[in-house]
């Protein structure tokens, strides 16, 4: 699904089970070396799909670190994103050369507490949500816009931090959405737990 949604310079991998045999690079290893089980699991098999969308670009296999926020730190030239949740493990990767960022997010489709509603949505969006939003009940809006604001902030956060591919750094400033900047969307994965 993932590779439909995304413009053709983007490469990209997904899993839906773990794989209970995906290597992990010394210094990814550390960042899961206290995690429970299943944080380990869903932690290796995302960065599995990451090397198979690092190979589709003809990449050789490489680690995927994290950096001091905690991003994935791609290589040289490479820009990215990795998502996780329940049932659904997915990256994205383009070159630099080719995109300035890249963005996407999955979530289970189910609502989101008010609380964190409250704190993610503008209050013309929560008002939408609670009265406006159509009444599919195959659709949990407020995940659904979680979940897009999470593809952009993942896109923009690298930019934000690091500076633009110019080597400008951009601090205050946010980049306008466009056609990178998608989100990824499981429609009938309900679950309550995390990422």
């Amino acid at each position: 699904m993932i590779e439909e949604i995304l413009p053709p310079s983007v490469a990209s991998a997904e899993a839906f089970d773990d794989e209970a045999d995906a290597p992990l690079y010394p210094e990814e290893e550390a960042v899961v070396a206290r995690a429970v089980e299943a944080r380990r699991l869903a932690f290796a098999t995302a960065r599995l799909c990451a090397r198979r969308a690092l190979g589709e670009l003809g990449l050789p296999p490489s680690a995927i670190p994290r950096g001091d926020h905690n991003a994935p730190v791609w290589p040289e030239g490479v820009v990215g994103s990795i998502t996780h949740c329940a049932g659904y493990r997915a990256s994205a990767v383009a070159f630099a050369r080719d995109l300035v960022t890249v963005g996407i997010d999955a979530e289970p489709d189910a609502p989101i507490s008010p609380g964190v509603r409250r704190r993610i949505a503008l209050p013309e969006e929560e008002e939408w949500l609670l009265r406006g939003a159509p009444a599919d009940r195959g659709v949990s809006w407020d995940r659904l816009l979680f979940s897009a604001k999470e593809s952009v902030y993942k896109a923009w956060f690298p930019l934000a931090v690091s500076g633009s591919a110019s080597g400008t750094p951009r601090s205050r400033s946010t980049p306008r959405p466009g056609p990178s900047m998608r989100a990824c969307w499981c429609p009938g994965r309900r679950s309550t737990g995390g990422r």
